[in-house]
């Protein structure tokens, strides 16, 4: 098995789901300098050009959510529960919240301080964020209340939608996002980040990170 990666958010939680559950694959990281991303070799395996991509066999999957849910069946890991249809469609509400809201929310935070940092882009345009603001308080509210006396947002225990909800915000200090108000949250990142596993999931000689090209 081989997995694809690019040092970015959506690769990041199926790096550490791989590294959490022992998983045996090769990690082939992508030269994003070298224009590997939108190589036709490449193309022929995600023609979104973009990262995570599985490979296993002639098996090939894109989508990060689907990879996850994938290494937990092959690993027999309730992480995704494919044998309980309740917990299946509670994880699956929760990884569809964080794709079409959670993530919309605080993707322009994380581009404005985290990426162009990294890519030299130029300094943060913080008015620009201003914008963005009210969204941010409006869905980090529904994901601070449902952590409201729980360790994880589903299931009641560890799930791959902690790890999809929290890549997206991981690095929300360095991010400038708007979260004090949002113990529950700060809490739950905290807890996570204490899983091994999860605070480095990334393979040694990591090249510098990106966010849009990856899914």
């Amino acid at each position: 098995m081989q997995i694809y990666w690019i040092k970015a958010q959506a690769p990041r939680r199926v790096l550490a789901l791989a590294k959490y559950l022992g998983t045996e694959t090769e990690f082939v990281e992508i030269n994003l300098k070298k224009g590997e991303l939108k190589s036709p070799g490449y193309a022929a395996l995600n023609p979104n050009l973009k990262a995570p991509t599985l490979v296993d066999g002639e098996f090939v999957l894109w989508e990060s959510s689907a990879i996850m849910a994938y290494l937990c069946i092959k690993a027999e890991s309730d992480m995704w529960p494919a044998n309980n249809p309740v917990e299946q469609v509670e994880v699956l509400k929760w990884l569809s919240w964080s794709d079409c809201h959670w993530s919309a929310a605080v993707s322009p935070f994380y581009f404005e301080h985290i990426v162009k940092a990294t890519f030299g882009l130029g300094p943060p345009d913080r008015t620009s964020l201003k914008e963005n603001v009210r969204d941010f308080m409006r869905f980090a509210k529904v994901l601070d209340s449902r952590l409201a006396g729980r360790s994880h947002v589903a299931c009641g225990r560890l799930t791959i939608a902690d790890f999809q909800l929290a890549s997206m915000a991981t690095h929300w200090q360095e991010a400038e996002m708007p979260m004090e108000t949002f113990p529950n949250i700060i809490r739950w990142i905290a807890e996570l980040n204490r899983i091994p596993a999860w605070a480095d999931p990334w393979p040694a000689k990591a090249l510098p990170s990106a966010s849009a090209a990856s899914a």
